[in-house]
């Protein structure tokens, strides 16, 4: 393991990527490769991509995992430490003051237009989010016709049974591993088995958060049904159009969306309850790549794990999928259904970014509005 660059260094590059990574795990993915790869030569092209790949293997937010892995690379585990945290503090600090604005008593009308309008093209950027993931997934099934079929039930999950979400994607998981025949040996991961969820309100906070970051495969999207069910359904911690902005805010801001997480714990409990979810759900990926980077290779090679992702993969592609339904149907104005049209148009057919297509859906919400 290279231990030769600075903890400064580490904290400079790694700070930038989170200040400037708007777009999601492709943007820190490509930011990340340039650093490691093409600009400093601390990893070679294979090391990076093996890296992705035992990533991937992970439950929990993909990019943050390579973010705090690629730093844990050239710095050990105390730059994995500093690393990640520049990585995510950048983004979770925006978002914060953010939900501050759009989550008060009486926020200014702007505020509130500006958040109907992104909300309204969530769904949409939930679904090229998914698709964009099918084709390569579909290319890599080891039997297409499973892979279909787990592909359906993580997209019907995702609309339907919300919290329970999570109990689904492991039972793909457990499935694969049946149909692969692999040798007993070795468990799936630990962090795929259910766990007993802690009582009382700042344990609902962990216990949200611990699902995204611990118990969701995939990241990103797949993390929506699951907050969902909890914040707006069962808790009530927030309204359905409040939860939009809480999404939506997460894609205009740098860094992961699993920042998401921490709106939602605002909503809950202020700025401890965000800060609490906020250090629940980013928790296990550093102890992941903290206790566990130095077996990567093993884990890449065990066939039960997988296994395991082969079934559980392609179900949290079909919740990414499945989360646009209930996303959907959270939206209370016609020309919201207006701006969710536009803005699949505007992401499927003429490949527009996140970040471009929620801001000009912000833009529509307080023309439409202001103008009434």
């Amino acid at each position: 393991m290279t231990a030769t660059v600075g903890l400064g260094t580490v904290f400079r590059e790694w700070g930038r990527i989170g200040c400037v990574g708007f777009g999601g795990p492709p943007a820190h993915i490509a930011l990340l490769r340039k650093l490691c790869v093409d600009d400093r030569r601390w990893l070679d092209a294979q090391e990076f991509e093996d890296a992705i790949a035992a990533c991937n293997l992970l439950p929990g937010p993909a990019s943050t995992q390579l973010a705090i892995f690629t730093a844990w690379r050239v710095r050990g585990r105390a730059g994995a430490v500093v690393g990640g945290l520049a990585f995510i503090v950048p983004g979770l600090i925006a978002i914060l003051v953010l939900a501050m604005l759009f989550l008060e008593g009486e926020p200014p009308l702007w505020v509130t237009a500006a958040g109907a309008g992104a909300g309204s093209a969530v769904a949409a950027v939930a679904v090229q989010a998914g698709w964009s993931l099918v084709r390569p997934g579909w290319q890599r099934a080891p039997a297409r016709s499973r892979w279909l079929v787990y592909l359906l039930l993580g997209a019907a999950g995702a609309a339907t049974i919300g919290p329970w979400l999570v109990l689904l994607l492991i039972a793909c998981g457990i499935a694969e591993i049946l149909f692969q025949r692999v040798p007993a040996g070795r468990r799936p991961p630990l962090a795929a088995l259910p766990l007993i969820a802690t009582t009382g309100f700042a344990g609902s906070v962990a216990w949200m958060a611990f699902k995204v970051g611990a118990l969701s495969y995939g990241g990103g999207f797949v993390i929506i049904p699951l907050m969902q069910a909890d914040a707006v359904d069962h808790y009530r911690w927030m309204t359905s159009a409040q939860f939009l902005n809480a999404v939506a805010l997460g894609q205009i801001t740098p860094g992961p969306v699993v920042h998401t997480v921490a709106v939602v714990g605002y909503a809950a409990a202020g700025l401890a309850g965000a800060l609490l979810a906020a250090a629940v759900a980013f928790a296990p990926s550093f102890a992941f790549i903290l206790l566990g980077a130095h077996r990567f290779d093993r884990l890449r090679a065990n066939r039960r794990i997988r296994a395991f992702l082969d079934g559980a993969g392609p179900g949290a592609v079909g919740a990414i999928l499945g989360s646009a339904v209930p996303l959907a149907l959270a939206l209370a104005e016609w020309w919201q259904y207006a701006v969710l049209a536009g803005s699949l148009v505007l992401m499927l057919a003429f490949r527009r970014g996140p970040v471009l297509t929620l801001l000009s859906a912000a833009a529509v919400g307080v023309v439409v509005v202001l103008s009434r």
